[in-house]
């Protein structure tokens, strides 16, 4: 499989989750690795945290109070090009395929694997400074 490869500077990461502990918990796995997170409840505060910040990579729940990840997701790209990875406890082929329509570089489905999440989130935002 692909190996992954770390950039010269932690990855500034969008974490969209609107049940406050795995919110947390997220952010506290991603900090450890060295990245930088701020953490969004909703689409409506994902957008604002987007246009006031800049950041390498969004990681969205697709289920949120005021609409959808892929809600979201469609939004961000159009506005800032930022690639994103869905997670979600849905994990079947038209799930999967509903992420990518949105505009999602990947999906991971919950419960989350901390290695699985460092190595997408290299991949993904590795791929988006490329244009892929």
């Amino acid at each position: 499989m692909a190996t992954t490869v770390h950039p010269k500077r932690p990855l500034r990461v969008l974490l969209v989750e609107d049940h406050t502990e795995t919110a947390l918990l997220l952010k506290a796995i991603l900090e450890s690795s060295g990245h930088r997170v701020a953490i969004a409840g909703d689409v409506t505060s994902a957008i604002q945290h987007a246009e006031n910040a800049p950041f390498d990579i969004i990681v969205s729940d697709i289920g949120l109070p005021d609409g959808t990840g892929y809600d979201l997701m469609k939004q961000i790209s159009e506005r800032h090009h930022i690639p994103g990875i869905a997670l979600t406890g849905y994990g079947m082929d038209d799930d999967l395929q509903q992420s990518r329509d949105a505009g999602f570089a990947d999906h991971i489905v919950k419960p989350i694997d901390a290695r699985q999440l460092e190595s997408a989130l290299y991949r993904v935002a590795r791929a988006g400074k490329n244009g892929n």
